[in-house]
Formats: structure tokens, sequence, C-alpha cells
């Protein structure tokens, strides 16, 4: 032992007598000499590591998506479909990154830990939103950034310096990411309420340290906790739930597709409907969150990865709408923000069924009558707020398409063939217009010349007599442009 302690002496004194040319930082900037030739790491170190960190990742990234639908609040929606988005991302990276270290087959698909697997099941059986937000972002969060800090201490600066900058990465997306939900939790979660938490919250550690920690760094001192919530497991819920500024949901009276297409409307006019179907996007993360929760392993994380991006799109381009409106001074909740679309799909068709619509109604976007169109009313509108929304939910919508073609469609003999079968299956939903008003859930009532009024207001203008009658519905047509010529 004294020899190999010499050994180590005589290598830092070694150090203080070399130079870099002309003092220039040496090893690319990475760390010290001093650090680099301490040698207390493996492969089989960072390797282990990454798939706790992989593990609890991918089970962030599951649960974060199967809240969407049955979440009622707007800005936790899109909040969770940002993160499950930002999770997804750190899933990818950890994966090409263990794929490089001499591990296959990669192993990504064990438990690393029986603690870190109920941690995971006790979050997503988090029987409230409260709840929810509190282990997530104030227990697992916190333990993930942790396991990120002690990983770039501990990791040979120079060796594993690819799984450094990873960790690097993740810390600083995470950071903001657990800051948005601590700002959340303070605005929804009071002192009785986390006093009531208390306990489950002591489980939540408990599994953390029966696991040595997240990273597997720490001794174990106690044994896996008994399940607290997840004595019951967690039951996805399709139906979508609204907060309650969303009023007259069920409401499919204004057919904003119909007034956007008809050449006697301004362009100025149209952009509102296209501030109403931006904001009504909500609907899609509320839907493909039902396809990724159902489809689970049937697909290979790419496809999750890929369609999580095209959800966080779908949910951005909610907020887009939201903005427009805010920008002309237009109170979104007085507008009837349907979600038939999503409830409709969820509850009448299956996961690949979905998927299938979701392709034929993304590749009807395509053509010049689709999202080119729509940027060119923008264009023509003079708003160029618009112009900015439009020209990026058009991007999104090609990279969308192209994410159709890459999984959807090598599924069928041919293209035809898969945009057949999805309008077969977009023609098996039913509306149940009729049935919504028979039942009492809405009226249909004709919001737009209200909306109409109020933006001619605010412009000084006065409202254009054709546009003001405007009184199309959605009773005998969907909402695609399968009819637009």
């Amino acid at each position: 032992m004294s020899g190999s302690v010499d050994r180590r002496l005589q290598e830092i004194m070694n150090t203080q007598h070399y130079q870099s040319y002309r003092g220039l930082p040496s090893l690319a900037g990475l760390s010290s000499l001093e650090r680099a030739i301490q040698c207390d790491w493996s492969v089989q170190e960072s390797a282990k590591r990454w798939k706790r960190l992989h593990f609890v990742f991918k089970r962030l990234y599951e649960t974060l998506t199967a809240k969407i639908t049955a979440e009622p609040i707007y800005e936790l929606k899109t909040l969770f479909s940002h993160h499950a988005y930002l999770c997804s991302e750190q899933v990818s990276s950890i994966r090409r990154r263990v794929g490089e270290m001499r591990e296959p087959p990669l192993g990504l698909d064990k438990v690393p830990h029986p603690g870190l697997e109920r941690l995971m099941d006790e979050i997503a059986a988090a029987p409230t939103t409260n709840e929810f937000l509190v282990g997530v972002y104030e227990v697992v969060f916190p333990a993930v950034l942790e396991a990120c800090q002690r990983f770039k201490t501990d990791a040979h600066p120079l060796a594993d310096a690819p799984s450094i900058r990873i960790a690097k990465l993740i810390e600083f997306e995470i950071d903001e990411v657990q800051q948005l939900g601590e700002q959340s939790i303070a605005c929804l979660v009071d002192h009785d309420q986390r006093r009531s938490m208390q306990s489950w919250v002591d489980c939540l550690q408990q599994c953390l340290r029966a696991a040595g920690e997240l990273d597997g760094t720490a001794t174990s001192d106690t044994s896996v906790p008994e399940p607290m919530h997840s004595r019951t497991a967690f039951v996805y819920q399709a139906e979508p739930r609204r907060d309650e500024r969303f009023q007259d949901s069920f409401n499919a009276g204004v057919n904003p597709e119909a007034f956007l297409y008809d050449s006697r409307f301004s362009a100025r006019d149209k952009t509102l409907m296209m501030y109403y179907k931006r904001i009504r996007e909500l609907d899609v993360p509320e839907m493909m969150a039902s396809i990724l929760v159902e489809i689970g392993d049937e697909e290979p994380w790419d496809f999750h990865a890929e369609m999580s991006r095209q959800l966080w799109d779908e949910a951005r381009h909610a907020m887009m709408g939201e903005v427009g409106f805010v920008a002309q001074g237009i109170d979104w909740t007085k507008i009837p923000i349907n979600f038939t679309w999503s409830r409709n799909l969820n509850t009448q068709l299956d996961a690949r069924e979905r998927h299938g619509v979701l392709f034929f109604i993304e590749q009807g976007l395509m053509p010049k009558t689709g999202k080119r169109y729509e940027w060119e009313v923008a264009m023509e509108s003079g708003d160029p707020l618009s112009s900015v929304f439009q020209d990026f939910d058009w991007a999104d919508e090609v990279l969308h398409a192209q994410i159709g073609r890459r999984w959807y469609v090598p599924k069928f003999a041919s293209l035809n063939e898969a945009l057949d079968y999805g309008d077969r299956c977009w023609s098996k939903v039913l509306s149940h217009w009729r049935a919504y008003k028979e039942q009492g859930l809405t009226e249909h009532r004709n919001w737009w010349p209200e909306l109409y009024e109020t933006a001619c207001g605010n412009w000084g203008v006065t409202p254009d007599p054709a546009a003001l009658a405007f009184d199309t519905t959605y009773e005998e047509s969907r909402a695609d442009l399968k009819e637009i010529k």
C-alpha cells in the first residue's frame, strides 16, 4: 500500500513541473492534470449510474405523458407535455451513451433496484395532482440533479468526457424543470395539504435511501418501504378533462375550416379562426398521450422519442393560440374550446386506429390547401405574430408528417393503403353532435359573432356583414381538409 501512495505522490509532484505550450489550457480544457491522473473510475461504474438514471427518466416520461389527458389545469397539461418531452430527450442521450460503452445487450429494460421501482410506482399512482407535483418536483428531480452533480465530480474528466458532457446538459435542463415545478407547487399546495402528504413523501425518500440514492453511490441504510398509493395500480384515464375556465367544451357550433377556406372573408378576419384552431390543438396532446400510453413497449424507444416531440409541438401550438388571443386583447376563456375530438377518438378507437387518424389528418395538411395556405393567410393578414406562428406551425407539421411516414406507413403495403386506413378509422368516429345537444351538454351556440365583434372593436373597424353572419357548424362535417379543393 505504501508503494502505491508514494507513486501517487510522485505523479502529483510531476504535474507541478509539467507545462503546456506557452501556458495554453491543457487537455482541451477538460480538467487539470492533477485531476486527470486520478484513476478511480471505470466503464462499468459509468454504465451502472447511467442505467439508473435511464430507468428514472423513462418512468418520468411515461408518467408525465400518462397524466396529460386527465389533468384539468391547462398550464399543467402544457407543462407536463414539455417535461415529458425533455425526459424523453434525456432517455435518448443516455441510451446512446450506454451503447458506446461495450454494453450490448444494453440491459436498459431491467429494473436497476427495487427501491427505484417502488419510488416510480408511487409517483405514478399519486391520487392527486398536488401529490404528483410534490413527488416529481421535490423528490425525484432533485435526486436526478444530485446524481448528475456527483457524476461530474466522480467521472474521469478525460476518459469519460462524453458522459460528463451529458451530465452537464441534463443538469442544465432539469434545473429549470425543477424550478418550474417548485413554482407550480407554491401556487397550488398549501400548508395543510403538505402536512397531510408528509408520510408519503417520507416513503419516497425511504425508497431512495433503500436504493443507495438514485445513482447507487450511498450505502443503503433501510429496506424498501411497503407500497402506499401503489397498492392500487395506476390506471390511465382516457377521458379528457379541462379546468373551470373552459366553458361549453362539447360545443361544435362553429366550423373554423369552413370560414378559413371561404374566399369571401378577409385574411385579417381569418387570423382569428387560426388562433382558435391553434388553441384548440390542446386536444392533440390529450389524444396522442393515449397512443403512447396504450402502445407502450409494443414500439421501440425511438418511436416514443419522436412521438413525444410531436406531442410537445402540439402543446406549443395550443399556447400559440393563447398568446395570439391575448395579443388581440381577447379573453379566450369566453370562447368554447372544443375537446370532443380527443374525447371521441380516445373513447371510440384503439391506439392503432387513433394513430391512423392522426396520420391521415397530418398528411392532409401538406398540400397547398393545408399549412402553406394558413401561412399565406397569416402573411396577408398584416398580423406579424400570426405570421411567425404559422411559419413555425407549418415547419412543425412537415416534421410530423415525416414522423408518420417513418413509424406508421411501414405497417402497410403502400402510402395509399396507410391513408385509406386512417380515413376509414376517422369515418368510424361518431361526432355525437346531436346526442351531446340532446343530453344538455351543449347548445352548440354560435360564438363567432361575439368574438368577431370584439376583435373589430379592438381594431377600430366595422365588422364585415358576411363574416358576422357566418354560422356553419360541424353537424355534418369533420375537422379535416378532405373536402377542401
